[in-house]
């Protein structure tokens, strides 16, 4: 056990562990609250703008991107994407919207959660939340999936305002307004479907908590910018869904807490979550859910992922201004998840490059080596711009980029030998560039 415990390259945060109990218990309250018939929602990621306000109503989301990570990392999502194909859905769809086709056909077909589903499966819906957040699949694939469920979809607004927008206050006080007013709309459409009323005090102590939340997350991820980087993306990957799915559990707030003093252990001791960092990289965008040892093997060459994926991190501490209403909160935390990046490089005099500037961002404060970008053969959103972004940063910061094709669910279309063939050749890429930095003056 100690010389397996020695070959592993990636030194994995023993607090990551806490999180599979919580992911168990979000699955197993969606499967219970199905047995109880009790009202359940599929739900899009909405970036905490409807989940806090269905559990405060006493719905119980469950969630089918989530779930197609589930089905990716355990390969049964091979066979639902087959069964999608086989009822007329194209290939290139979404992969995530593939694996819920799938599983609603043979759930329909079986008149029960499908036989040999992870995590006890996805109970029938009651009603469908999906957000404009991003991408058209996410709520697209919740209208077709009408044909098997007859019940209403929702769809939660999610402004999306032009790179160039910062300094426009009169913008985004009226985008987060309009949020919040839709808000309203929906906790109207949940009190007419349940025939209850929401409880604000409960929805404000749950908001609360979620937005102590947010702040201890995004303080984990700063610490991140020491060398050696003290948390990969391994853990980071492992530890998000809590702080998306369920914030408002004050048990995340405690199991956050804990990796929190971990990681600061870590900085403190001057411990990085490989031996030996040689690299210092962003992964852009999401990862190959199916084949994350993958990682492991890039690790053993001293590459250490420092930061990733600009959907899915936390924000930083809110700079938006507007009232305390508790739908204003909830929009202001929604909208300063997509904007904040623009804020900060404001602050810090960094040039607007547009929908590259998380990454330029991180790469000037995390002390970026490289960007490895894995194009998504099922999700345009998360690859049209992956050139944009390898090419600012090549052109503005002298960081060179590497690309691995693959997908989120489809592990037949990831082929990690070629990728790690290609290692090599950009270490010596990176070297390269790390001289010219220099030359010009920059710190790393």
């Amino acid at each position: 056990m100690a010389e397996e415990k020695k070959k592993r390259a990636i030194t994995r945060l023993e607090s990551s562990a806490l999180v599979r109990p919580l992911v168990n218990k979000m699955y197993m309250e969606g499967t219970l609250a199905g047995m109880e018939e009790r009202p359940v929602a599929w739900s899009m990621v909405n970036w905490w703008e409807g989940d806090i306000i269905m559990r405060a109503m006493g719905v119980t989301p469950v969630y089918p991107e989530n779930y197609g990570t589930v089905c990716a990392a355990l390969g049964i999502a091979q066979k639902y994407m087959g069964v999608s194909v086989a009822e007329g859905f194209p290939t290139h769809l979404c992969g995530y919207a593939q694996n819920t086709i799938g599983y609603t056909t043979e759930m329909k077909r079986e008149g029960k959660v499908p036989e040999g589903a992870p995590m006890g499966g996805m109970a029938q819906p009651t009603f469908m939340l999906s957000s404009e957040g991003y991408c058209d699949a996410r709520f697209k694939w919740f209208q077709s999936l009408r044909q098997f469920w007859n019940v209403p979809v929702w769809t939660l607004p999610f402004p999306h305002p032009a790179y160039t927008d910062t300094s426009l206050q009169d913008v985004h006080k009226v985008n987060v307004e309009y949020m919040a007013v839709e808000l309203q709309g929906f906790i109207a459409f949940l009190e007419n479907l349940l025939k209850k009323k929401l409880d604000r005090d409960k929805l404000e102590t749950m908001l609360d908590n979620q937005e102590k939340v947010l702040k201890v997350w995004w303080e984990i991820n700063e610490l991140r910018k020491a060398k050696p980087c003290p948390m990969h993306a391994r853990d980071f990957w492992t530890m998000m869904v809590p702080c998306y799915y369920l914030a408002y559990d004050p048990e995340t707030l405690t199991v956050y807490q804990q990796v929190y003093n971990e990681v600061k252990a870590r900085v403190d001791n001057g411990i990085g979550a490989i031996p030996d960092e040689k690299y210092r990289l962003i992964f852009a965008e999401l990862p190959p859910w199916h084949s994350l040892g993958f990682f492991d093997k890039l690790a053993e060459r001293g590459w250490n992922f420092a930061t990733e994926s600009i959907g899915y991190h936390p924000p930083p501490p809110m700079e938006l201004n507007g009232g305390s209403d508790l739908l204003y909160r909830i929009a202001r935390w929604t909208y300063w998840q997509y904007i904040n990046t623009r804020y900060r490089a404001a602050k810090m005099g960094y040039p607007a490059v547009g929908a590259a500037q998380p990454f330029y961002n991180w790469a000037v404060e995390y002390k970026i080596d490289g960007i490895l970008t894995h194009p998504l053969v099922t999700c345009r959103t998360a690859t049209f711009w992956l050139t944009h972004w390898m090419n600012v940063l090549r052109d503005k910061l002298d960081i060179p980029g590497m690309s691995i094709q693959g997908d989120i669910v489809d592990l037949t279309v990831f082929d990690a030998a070629t990728a790690l063939n290609q290692a090599p050749a950009f270490e010596e890429s990176m070297d390269h560039f790390r001289k010219v930095r220099k030359s010009k003056g920059l710190d790393w």
